[in-house]
């Protein structure tokens, strides 16, 4: 803007001493200062002003952007309400007709089936399970004993009356003094 250099300050200062006189170069120059430092607040005050009024009107469009996305996310959302209403619909409707079309067939559910395995024998249909220790599916999934050992697993399972048993049984063979101190 202005290109003042130290040598142009210089000559200004000295022809304002010669013309304002010693006496009243100090005053002047004091009032100089002050209105200099005025200018400078009501600069900065205009930028400030500037700045909030582009913020604002930042804040503006945000507003009115969040506003368009929260109408197109309720028309999307009643789309959805529709379309899944319509789709309850339609699955109550099937089930009504599937209903209605299975009432008549019940008297096919009472017979029993017939099994081949269970028709000849039906203890021989229980043994073709296998089940209990001699599945091999129960064999494959045992961890060894070793293991559960060196690993901390618990190898015997107590029930918790047998547990409360136990150390009830412990408890009321040591012998607690009588007074709270000893």
């Amino acid at each position: 803007m202005f290109d003042i250099g130290l040598s142009k300050i210089a000559l200004i200062s000295v022809v304002a001493l010669v013309v304002l006189g010693p006496e009243r170069l100090p005053r002047v120059a004091r009032t100089a200062g002050n209105l200099f430092g005025r200018a400078q607040r009501y600069m900065a005050d205009v930028k400030s002003e500037v700045s909030r009024q582009m913020e604002q009107e930042e804040l503006k469009k945000l507003k009115e952007a969040a506003t368009e996305a929260l109408q197109s996310a309720k028309n999307d959302f009643k789309d959805i309400n529709q379309t899944l209403h319509t789709q309850v619909e339609d699955i109550g409707a099937s089930i009504n007709q599937m209903s209605a079309s299975l009432s008549g067939n019940l008297d096919t559910f009472d017979q029993p089936i017939e099994h081949p395995a269970y028709a000849q024998d039906p203890s021989s249909f229980a043994k073709s399970l296998r089940q209990g220790r001699q599945s091999w599916r129960n064999k494959k999934g045992v961890m060894p004993m070793w293991f559960k050992h060196s690993t901390g697993i618990k190898v015997r399972v107590q029930s918790g009356a047998a547990r409360v048993k136990r150390f009830r049984r412990v408890a009321s063979h040591t012998t607690s003094s009588r007074s709270f101190f000893g």
